[in-house]
Formats: C-alpha cells, structure tokens, sequence
C-alpha cells in the first residue's frame, strides 16, 4: 500500500519529488475533511493558520517545508514513520 501525503498547493517541486519516490500526493484544500488519514502533512510555512489548519487536530505530522529541498522533507517523513 503507497504511503499518503497531503501537499500544500504550491510545492510543486515536493509534490513530483515524493511521487517519484512512491508516495500517493494529495493537495492540501479544505476539501482534506480527516487529515488523520495521511502519513504526512507538508504546508508552505507562510502562513501560520493555513486553510484553517492552526486549529485542526491531527495525529498525522505536520512538515514545514520553509528552508527545505524536497530530499530533505522525504528524509523527514521516512525518519518519522520508523
């Protein structure tokens, strides 16, 4: 079973990257009802309640990916699943 992620709509270059590395890549909108249901969440860091996310609830990690190569959020998120 792939592993999924919710990306935030202008990471263009994570979103290509984590496919290529076999992930199932989602855009993050309010359309995303349970963001429990992905392995990770990777948002822009620009905007700190973004979609509304300052108040969700979520036991799925949250990545900002502000400062970071799309190689960097990968190793991120295979870290965080061992």
């Amino acid at each position: 079973m792939k592993r999924k992620v919710a990306v935030e709509g202008t990471l263009n270059d994570v979103k290509g990257y984590l496919q290529e590395k076999g992930y199932e890549v989602e855009e993050l909108n309010n359309q995303n009802n349970n963001l429990n249901n992905y392995d990770a969440i990777i948002i822009t860091g620009q905007d700190s309640n973004v979609l509304g996310m300052e108040k969700a609830v979520t036991k799925s990690p949250i990545i900002t990916a502000r400062g970071q190569s799309a190689e960097e959020i990968y190793k991120q998120i295979e870290n965080r699943m061992k």
